[in-house]
């Protein structure tokens, strides 16, 4: 296995500017240098272009499921806890989804994101449920987190309690993550008193939804350098609202694009980045850049989850996590927003390919890695792992032939 290559004649990504032509080398599982070439290398050409491979700040692994369970036509929760009564009573929860193991529905929402160009993602449950699943994974699942699941009297009790987790994630210089002001009742809005009066809201804070957020609980978040998850296809669905975000924005809240699970989200993060730009302009009748959103999936949750230094970013030194895709449009970035799992030709993990084009398979094989072929909407395409044979599997479960359309395989 090479443990140098670069991929090179294509246009790059980087904080700072778009290089036309350009090429990145790969050292190990590490970006060693922008603009040379490694004896193997993999070339592109014009129509082409990288980025930082994606990361979804905000994610249930256990619950990546179709269809959708939320509220009778016409009418929306007040709060989450609305929701979980519909959830637990559904035929889907109740009779379908059981069937299916959890490392199953695991491997599932890992393919979910893999299929979108995400290389990263949080897993928003505790680690006493997710960490065997975690190093199973054909992605990356952080594992370096603290939670809550929410900070009110009607939540989960995942973690040891607020001031714990906290303290822990301060401690490890950790991100400490929960659900917060996900309703409109009154216990549901102090959801930024509760942290403030417990002490815990400052810079490790990652605050998911925020729908109940008050200007001034926005300003105390911009103050705190707390980071906010912004998941409007699930918050429209179940709340027909989402966060005030062109006040977050402009307050310089960080803010980064979660998709939730498929139990109330989209069905993958390319679609809620497309979903997110449809929202904003509906909302305010005016454009969210494609730029500010590519931020939201990139250097903005490597920012929340406290990564900079190693992924978001094509930068010498970070990790080598690379989404190449193919070009549609002069703006590299609309190019991004416009694309759908065909449209992905690499994506790298630590210097490794996880999936791309066919065309490209001699990387694969020179960096050992195994992979099985498929085709999405009529492209053969290498992916890591076995996403037919784990659609084979779910089916022989439940006993029908289900469709899950974030898993984009033809048959």
């Amino acid at each position: 296995m090479p443990g140098a290559y670069s991929l090179s004649g294509l246009s790059i990504v980087t904080p700072e500017a778009v290089i036309a032509s350009g090429s990145l080398q790969v050292d190990q599982a590490r970006i060693a240098r922008l603009g040379s070439t490694a004896r193997f290398d993999v070339r592109f050409g014009d129509g082409y272009t990288a980025f930082p491979a994606l990361v979804n700040v905000h994610d249930h692994f256990n619950g990546n499921y179709l269809p959708r369970v939320g509220p009778p036509p016409g009418e929306f929760y007040l709060n989450w806890s609305n929701w979980e009564k519909d959830f637990k009573s559904s035929e889907l929860l109740q009779v379908e989804r059981p069937k299916i193991p959890p490392e199953d529905r695991y491997e599932l929402s890992a393919y979910k994101n893999l299929f979108s160009g995400v290389v990263t993602a949080n897993d928003h449950f505790g680690h006493e449920f997710n960490e065997p699943f975690i190093p199973r994974m054909p992605m990356r699942l952080i594992g370096n987190y603290t939670l809550a699941h929410e900070c009110s009297s009607f939540d989960l009790r995942w973690g040891e309690g607020i001031e714990i987790e906290h303290e822990r994630a301060r401690r490890l210089n950790w991100p400490f993550i929960t659900h917060l002001e996900e309703g409109f009742d009154p216990e549901s809005q102090d959801g930024i008193g509760v942290l403030e009066r417990l002490g815990c809201l400052d810079d490790h804070c990652v605050l998911i939804h925020c729908i109940g957020f008050s200007d001034e609980d926005i300003e105390k978040v911009a103050r705190a350098g707390a980071s906010v998850a912004w998941c409007p296809a699930s918050n429209l669905f179940m709340f027909n609202l989402t966060c005030k975000i062109r006040l977050m924005l402009k307050a310089g809240v960080n803010v980064a694009i979660g998709t939730d699970s498929t139990g109330t989200g989209s069905i993958n993060l390319l679609e809620e980045m497309r979903f997110a730009r449809a929202t904003y302009r509906r909302l305010y009748g005016e454009d969210l850049s494609p730029r500010t959103i590519v931020d939201m999936v990139t250097r903005n949750p490597a920012k929340a989850f406290r990564m900079e230094r190693d992924i978001g970013a094509l930068e010498p030194g970070r990790l080598a996590d690379v989404l190449v895709i193919r070009q549609s449009a002069a703006d590299p970035y609309e190019s991004l927003l416009a694309a759908h799992t065909e449209d992905i030709e690499l994506l790298v993990q630590d210097g490794t390919p996880i999936l791309g084009a066919a065309e490209r398979e001699e990387l694969f094989t020179a960096r050992g890695a195994r992979a099985s072929r498929v085709k999405v909407h009529g492209r053969e395409m290498l992916v890591k792992g076995d996403p037919a044979g784990l659609l084979v599997r779910v089916r022989r479960a439940v006993g029908f032939r289900k469709v899950l359309e974030f898993m984009p395989l033809d048959e």
